[in-house]
């Protein structure tokens, strides 16, 4: 499926899945999300989705990458000091869809499914959409757009 271009703002964090680093770094992003009240902070917000983009890869997903854990928004004209504005462009997508209870690593199960996978994954940027589907966490939905070529 193709997706139009986007907009978001959040707090982003440079990592990488070797050994191990990303399940440190991720989850650190998302607390600071959280006890921050970082969502409340971001201008020009378009809905209260949270959107985890992974972009700005190295070259594949065994290189570094950046996270972005952020809000869709109309606009990047004011960023706030701390966090990171990005435009992800028109680009072509393989959906997949991660449910069952947040607490129990349904989102990194299914990325251990797309990492094994043959897809051809073009690496620009992939993201995940928390939306009303998630707000029980332990009968959620959330889907994971993949880039790909």
């Amino acid at each position: 499926m193709d997706i139009q271009k986007f907009s978001i703002i959040g707090i982003s964090v440079r990592t990488t899945n070797e050994n191990g680093q990303s399940g440190q770094d991720i989850p650190a992003l998302w607390n600071k999300f959280m006890t921050e009240g970082i969502a409340e902070k971001i201008p020009n917000k378009i809905d209260n989705s949270l959107y985890c983009v992974y972009t700005d890869y190295e070259k594949d997903h065994t290189k570094p990458y950046t996270t972005i854990l952020g809000c869709l928004v109309c606009s990047l004209d004011f960023i706030p000091e701390e966090m990171t504005g990005k435009t992800i462009e028109k680009a072509t997508y393989e959906k997949f869809i991660a449910k069952g209870n947040l607490h129990e690593n349904i989102v990194f199960n299914e990325w251990m499914k797309i990492w094994n996978s043959d897809l051809d994954r073009s690496f620009t940027a992939d993201f995940e959409i928390y939306g009303e589907k998630t707000q029980n966490p332990e009968n959620a939905e959330v889907d994971i757009f993949i880039a790909i070529k």
